[in-house]
């Protein structure tokens, strides 16, 4: 029993610190979103730079400076549509809920490393509630990303005058994406570990009280 805790305990440590870092990196980076134009840009004789990739916070176009993009906080008094307010609550909303999920793995990493040492059942269950509720999370966040990238992508279909450029455009989700994917993984699996020890920790108490 002991080596079984102690193996899953080494096993968890990995796992959750792995899910931290790879969301710290996505969130961090800005490769959520890229659009390659290198083909439309090669049929101009390369005048423009179009193609660009973008993060949570900031676009960043081929050889030029990153720019922020517009801050979904701040849009009360703005003269926007009605669909550009929506896509500014979706913005604003997976805004909040990466970083959310990147404090509750925080959270859930003292107390896990405190309940691993106490060997605490209750601990030892809430901070597996609590990594699959930050997974949840983290979930949401991805899916409201990708419904906004969805619901913007429409929005810059409709300005366009011509809609044959579209076929010389890639667009498609980036790198910085498939990493939240991994760290919504590896968090779910770190969840499970944490209530498969309480499982253990709590029939061990239930053996030895029985004896």
């Amino acid at each position: 029993m002991r080596v079984n805790l102690g193996a899953l305990s080494l096993f968890v440590a990995l796992v959750g610190l792995s899910s931290f870092i790879f969301l710290v990196v996505a969130i961090a980076t800005d490769f959520w979103y890229i659009i390659d134009a290198s083909k439309l840009e090669a049929s101009r004789n390369g005048t423009d730079a179009l193609s660009s990739h973008s993060g949570l916070w900031r676009t960043c176009r081929v050889r030029s400076e990153c720019y922020p993009l517009i801050n979904p906080f701040w849009h009360e008094n703005a003269n926007i549509t009605d669909s550009h307010r929506q896509l500014l609550y979706m913005h604003g909303t997976f805004v909040i809920l990466m970083p959310l999920s990147l404090i509750l793995m925080i959270f859930g990493g003292m107390t896990g490393f405190i309940s691993i040492l106490a060997r605490a059942y209750l601990l030892l269950l809430m901070t597996g509630l609590l990594f699959l509720f930050g997974a949840l999370v983290t979930l949401t966040g991805i899916s409201v990303y990708i419904a906004y990238s969805a619901a913007a992508f429409q929005e810059a279909v409709c300005l366009l005058r011509s809609k044959d450029l579209l076929v010389e455009v890639d667009i498609r989700f980036g790198w910085s994406l498939a990493l939240v994917w991994i760290s919504f993984v590896a968090e779910v699996l770190t969840g499970a570990v944490f209530l498969l020890a309480a499982r253990i920790v709590g029939l061990k108490r239930q053996r030895e009280q029985a004896l």
